[in-house]
């Protein structure tokens, strides 16, 4: 037999486009290729100075060091702060928010609890919501343990001590230390982790929220507890993403409970609790599986049922001391001047200049002339219900109908859905509703701030637009309560932290719109610099400025829900 000619090992050889011999890639080339489809793409924080600080604590072991790092910078900021001045200093007889504060907490510790609502309703009476006399009520036994003349009754009325001042700041800082920087750290750790963000830029994104010039300087330079209100949702919020919802509503009770405008994110947590209720048309069983029949008898009546049961039980606890203590007078007067307090619509569409629809147009049409007030309670609700329509329908539809937010697909897209969500009701109420305070701004502020988690360029940019308008919205406010130079420190800061050509929007629209707004701003505060008030219009200025601010939040509001929307 002839000798078999051995068979040459077999080699990929690439074709060659042309004449000449085939060349094969080489391994390394291959490996480049692999590596290059698989990397990543940068986090926009990864140039910012917030980043370059932090970045050296990146190591598992040494990430609990920037958390204190981040945490003991908060804490000094908000001390430098608080060494300024507050709201109504030196403005007796009816001072500010400070002297409302303290009067609560002089109230609570000297009147029996049905009375909480009803003394002296002329000088800063009682109107927030229970949780926030029983936080009163503990500032104030605390403080009067220290010193008794602080909260006498009657008699401290007015009372601006060093001492006093030293206090009522620490109790800010405590509250917000407690209770709102626990709940932020807890929710970016839980969703950052769920849209695929390295730790080192969670931590850069806490940091960059902890800065926010907006609540920093209304509760430590304004002075008010929008922390505890803010922290008590955001647990909420924590444990909506994690499905615990009894939890989720136990956390929101409390928070509309702390402060009343927590209301503003009601909506939509309802729409989003009752849609749990029913099954994904991706996940039906039995006879017309994948039908819009087998979605509505998909209804579970015991998780309606348990969360229903849940809120009210909630309510009823919070409540139960004005029930069980009512002594002078019936439980239903005491309960319904509650209401009455916490709900004061006779006190008009607005109270002041605010960037809302309706201070803004008022401009042009005279709402106050045209119309009574009971219609104009009822117009500004027919308009906020329109405007928080489409976010809440839109969560409900998504989570019963989107594949995507199935319990089969794992998504972030659920995440951001809220986010998304929560931020566009809330603006809603603000932009619409009836009696706003530039203060308010601080509701739809935070699920808009939490935007950043998405680690995406445009949003990150136009998170940071919109906060640097919220705190410009507030800045007659701010300027009223000689916080100036606060306000340019905070929001320098804030922007210096952040800053970095990586967080720039890409679309020119944009970037037609940010560069206008801010130059619209800086223009506005350089009249009020070198340009006095005129005498015909006094507050021309401020109206100017509440009205670029509504024409930036408008344009968020429509932004928010076109993201949502594309989800």
């Amino acid at each position: 037999m002839g000798k078999k000619t051995p068979k040459s090992p077999q080699r990929s050889i690439a074709k060659s486009p042309g004449p000449g011999p085939a060349v094969a890639p080489s391994s390394s080339s291959v490996s480049k290729k692999s590596k290059s489809k698989k990397k990543k793409p940068s986090s926009p924080y990864a140039e910012s100075p917030l980043h370059d600080l932090l970045h050296t604590f990146e190591r598992a072991p040494d990430q609990w060091a920037a958390r204190y790092i981040l945490i003991l910078t908060a804490i000094i900021l908000r001390g430098v702060v608080g060494l300024g001045s507050f709201s109504g200093e030196s403005q007796a007889p009816i001072n500010g928010d400070f002297e409302a504060q303290r009067h609560w907490m002089e109230l609570t510790i000297h009147l029996p609890i049905d009375q909480w609502y009803f003394y002296d309703l002329p000088y800063w009476g009682l109107d927030y919501p229970p949780l926030t006399a029983f936080h009163s009520f503990i500032c104030g036994k605390i403080g009067s343990f220290i010193n008794p003349k602080w909260f006498a009754l009657d008699a401290s009325r007015g009372l601006e001590s060093s001492g006093l001042k030293t206090f009522m700041r620490h109790t800010s800082l405590i509250s917000e230390l407690f209770v709102y920087f626990p709940a932020l750290l807890g929710f970016i750790a839980f969703v950052g982790k769920k849209l695929n963000l390295s730790r080192i830029d969670q931590i850069v994104i806490s940091g960059i929220i902890m800065c926010q010039p907006s609540l920093i300087l209304i509760d430590h330079g304004h002075f008010q507890f929008n922390s505890v209100m803010l922290g008590l949702f955001l647990f909420s919020f924590t444990d909506l993403c994690k499905g615990n919802y009894l939890l989720a509503s136990v956390w929101f009770v409390c928070c509309i409970t702390f402060k009343q405008m927590g209301l503003y994110y009601a909506p939509f947590i309802f729409s989003f609790l009752l849609s749990v209720c029913f099954t994904n048309i991706n996940e039906t069983k039995g006879t017309g599986k994948g039908t819009v029949i087998s979605v509505l008898k998909s209804l579970s009546f015991r998780r309606l049922f348990s969360i229903g049961i849940t809120v009210i039980l909630t309510f009823i606890t919070i409540l139960a001391p004005f029930i069980y203590f009512a002594s002078t007078r019936d439980v239903q007067s005491t309960l319904l001047q509650i209401l009455i307090r916490v709900f004061p619509f006779q006190r008009g569409i607005f109270e002041d200049k605010v960037a809302s629809f309706w201070c803004t147009t008022n401009l042009i049409i005279k709402y106050r002339t045209l119309f009574t007030q009971d219609q104009l309670a009822k117009l500004s609700l027919l308009v906020t219900l329109i405007s928080i329509l489409p976010p809440c329908t839109m969560i409900f539809y998504k989570n019963l109908f989107s594949r995507t937010f199935s319990n089969q697909k794992s998504s972030a897209n659920k995440y951001l859905a809220l986010i998304y969500g929560f931020a566009a009701t809330s603006w809603g109420f603000y932009l619409f509703s009836f009696q706003v305070h530039e203060k308010t701004v601080l509701v739809p502020l935070l699920p808009s701030t939490l935007l950043y988690l998405t680690a995406d360029a445009e949003a990150a940019s136009i998170c940071q637009w919109i906060n640097n308008f919220a705190v410009y919205s507030m800045w007659p406010l701010l300027q009223r309560d000689g916080l100036t130079l606060q306000y340019i420190i905070t929001l320098a800061l804030s922007n210096f932290l952040i800053g970095s050509k990586a967080i720039l929007p890409k679309n020119i629209i944009w970037k037609i719109i940010i560069v206008l707004s801010y130059i619209a701003a800086f223009s506005i505060h350089a009249i009020e610099i070198f340009v006095p008030p005129l005498s015909k219009y006094p507050d021309l200025w401020v109206i100017l400025n509440t009205t670029v601010s509504f024409g930036c939040f408008g344009i968020f509001w429509l932004w928010l829900l076109y993201k949502m929307y594309q989800l």
